[in-house]
């Protein structure tokens, strides 16, 4: 793929790894399913970096614009599964 992650050059080298890692669950759902548990825990990760509903919106809607893959709808896919189950969006 052929874009850039939204980041915030006031995180860690840490945090920025830990931002991309969730995105790339994102693209891994839509690009051939994620395991569940795995996704809200990167997802969980990724809350501790950027607590805020605002600012969370504000970059993953950054994200969507340049690649497509919606958050909210993966997301809210992922909850309504079981534990352990793989959650593949279209």
């Amino acid at each position: 793929m052929e874009y850039q992650y939204p980041i915030d050059h006031d995180w860690s080298t840490e945090e920025i790894i830990d931002v991309i890692s969730y995105f790339q669950q994102l693209e891994k759902a839509y690009d051939k399913g994620v395991n569940r548990d795995e996704f809200l825990a990167a997802y969980r990760r990724f809350k501790e970096i950027v607590p805020g509903k605002a600012q969370e919106k504000k970059i993953c809607d950054e994200f969507e614009e340049v690649s497509g893959f919606s958050s909210y709808h993966t997301l809210k896919a992922v909850k309504e599964k079981n534990s352990d189950e793989i959650v593949k969006m279209k």
